[in-house]
């Protein structure tokens, strides 16, 4: 049989109660570049503290390519030239797939209440389940967003408990829009929030 020239040997933890994602991610890696993957399994934990203690490493996976260790699932993303932008870099990825979720669902509401794609119902569904989406991101983490907050915008600056308060109160009004009721309340704190954030921004900027 005829091996491959480009081969690499990967050893990755594969026990009964533990199989290693990175080092799924790293033969996937390997073999989507076109190598011959030879894949060894660390199956206890003993094998596994042995072979770090025998290569002098802390991690594993492992990967070896022409007899030279590349190193663990980061350093073989490096080796390949697929790093991740760094954190000094902003990534506009988050804002996209929010952005153009929120669009395809409208659209398809729109088409089911409706009958009819483009219409002003699916203009306001777009604002509202966007407004919903980005309530979520920041009610994961209050207390990390509400510092963020503090950055730019001015009521919060004057009022640190409104960096508290705004996910909430977009949340609040991104639902009842979507469900079209209590209009008299969602419309004037959607206007209110989104007036606040514009000038804030504005005068960030």
């Amino acid at each position: 049989m005829t091996v491959p020239s480009k081969t690499a040997e990967l050893y990755r933890m594969v026990m009964p109660d533990h199989l290693c994602p990175y080092g799924l991610k790293s033969k996937d890696l390997l073999e989507r570049e076109g190598f011959h993957v030879e894949d060894h399994h660390l199956t206890t934990r003993a094998e596994t503290d042995a072979f770090m203690e025998e290569h002098g490493v802390e991690t594993t996976p492992q990967t070896w390519i022409g007899g030279a260790r590349v190193g663990g699932y980061d350093d073989l993303r490096a080796y390949f030239d697929k790093t991740d932008p760094g954190e000094d870099k902003t990534s506009y990825q988050p804002v996209i797939a929010i952005f153009s979720v929120a669009f395809l669902m409208a659209l398809g509401l729109g088409w089911a209440l409706t009958g009819t794609i483009f219409t002003l119902r699916t203009l306001e569904l777009f604002i509202s389940i966007s407004m919903c989406f980005l309530a979520v991101q920041k009610l994961q983490d209050i207390e990390g967003f509400s510092t963020m907050f503090l950055n730019y915008d001015l009521l919060a600056r004057r009022w640190v408990r409104y960096g508290y308060i705004y996910p909430f109160g977009e949340a609040l009004a991104g639902v009842l829009m979507v469900s079209g009721v209590l209009v008299w309340l969602s419309a004037p704190v959607a206007l209110f929030i989104g007036t606040v954030g514009a000038i804030s921004v504005f005068k960030a900027v």
